[in-house]
């Protein structure tokens, strides 16, 4: 067997992707923690982009969450895509629409001013009104068996705990199958141990120090 090795920052939503997805394979591997503000040389000349995650199988780096995803369903047992071709192609086309909300997000806890941060809030919102439409009654985003688009939205939903600390952002309002999705995906041991005890504590942290719209709320709120 392949030796995995996890190169991760503690708050990197695309990294918890990795990590749930080997988890929910039941495949041994461990992380490696990096400093992003502080990038090392043997990192650098491992991730050409810079960002993480990067696997490292035996000393061969792979990096961007989606190539990884896809070489853990290639060669891990246990698959978390669907087998029909044109249900994984839909399947990867709603990852894409997480990885769009994961942009939308950081425009959130980056905007400088209300205006600025109600049409992120906006663009958010828009997001979850169709993915409501496309949920089925099942607890997962495709019914009974949880699969890649979950995997991509458990570090999605993340985010919105400590956003119902703040405040009401309202994304959610009046999407009743997303409040369920979001609840039966935290049920989730792999989605739950995803990320280290202090992750609420590490993300609070960074909100406050990006001095934007919404640490001047969480100031207010304090």
């Amino acid at each position: 067997m392949n030796t995995l090795t996890l190169v991760s920052h503690h708050l990197c939503p695309y990294v918890q992707r990795i990590a749930i997805s080997l988890s929910e394979k039941e495949v041994p591997f461990t992380r490696r923690y990096i400093d992003l503000a502080d990038k090392p040389d043997w990192f650098k000349a491992i991730s050409p982009m810079g960002k993480t995650p990067v696997l490292l199988v035996n000393a061969a780096p792979i990096f961007e969450s989606v190539a990884i995803l896809e070489y853990l369903e290639e060669t891990l047992p246990k698959p978390l895509h669907p087998t029909d071709a044109l249900k994984r192609a839909e399947h990867r086309s709603w990852i894409e629409v997480g990885s769009s909300v994961l942009n939308d997000i950081a425009g959130i806890y980056n905007a400088a001013d209300k205006s600025a941060f109600d049409k992120k809030i906006q663009a958010v919102s828009e997001k979850f009104e169709e993915l409501e439409k496309r949920l089925t009654t099942g607890p997962w985003f495709d019914g009974e068996k949880f699969g890649l688009v979950d995997v991509v939205f458990g570090p999605v939903f993340r985010y919105f705990d400590l956003f119902d600390e703040i405040t009401d952002l309202g994304i959610l309002t009046g999407n009743r199958k997303c409040v369920d999705w979001r609840n039966n995906l935290f049920q989730r041991a792999s989605i739950r141990n995803a990320v280290t005890a202090d992750f609420n504590e590490r993300l609070r942290s960074f909100f406050l120090r990006r001095e934007t719209y919404l640490s001047s709320l969480m100031a207010a709120n304090v």
